[in-house]
């Protein structure tokens, strides 16, 4: 007797990487394409989709079925990210070369890579190993979905500071990761 795979609102429930996983595997490649299809930039597609699923793994205990079906609601963060990237694309673009930072490019292994971080459990024990401020200022980012400039004001500090903190910080990551 074939069994059934488990529904995406049953993956979300399931709290545990590896559920996780599946509902990533099911919709990754859908929400890259609608990036993708958006931003005609790949790099920026992956990192949305990236931001996406970050943001969905540390909301996904918010997440409540009658709300509408989770590809909705995935769609719903990504339109968010998006709406975001829009806004902040103009502002980064100059701090970054302010910074004297260059864009990040990736390959077919970053893509696969990308895929691992939806692990949940690999992500989180690479961000222990950051400093605080790094650490903080990617989970305040990525995670919590918040603007450079509130993390900023919120620290007391320059929306630089924090965009170095990320950036530092993600780096150090992809360096553990080996990318």
């Amino acid at each position: 007797m074939a069994t059934t795979a488990p529904s995406d609102a049953a993956l979300l429930a399931a709290g545990d990487p590896g559920a996780f996983d599946r509902l990533y595997r099911r919709h990754a490649e859908d929400l890259l394409g609608f990036f993708a299809r958006r931003t005609h930039d790949p790099e920026l597609a992956a990192d949305l989709t990236a931001e996406t699923f970050a943001a969905a793994l540390g909301a996904r205990r918010r997440y409540k079925p009658a709300s509408g079906v989770p590809a909705a609601w995935l769609f719903g963060i990504a339109m968010h990210k998006l709406a975001d990237a829009q806004r902040r694309g103009y502002a980064e673009e100059r701090a970054r070369k302010r910074l004297g930072m260059e864009r990040l490019e990736l390959d077919d292994e970053d893509f696969a890579r990308i895929e691992a971080l939806a692990d949940g459990g690999g992500a989180t024990a690479l961000l222990e190993l950051l400093s605080p401020d790094q650490r903080d200022a990617i989970r305040a980012h990525v995670i919590d979905e918040r603007d450079y400039d509130e993390i900023a004001r919120s620290l007391a500090t320059s929306e630089s500071v924090v965009r170095q903190r990320v950036s530092r910080g993600l780096a150090a990551v992809r360096r553990r990761m080996g990318t």
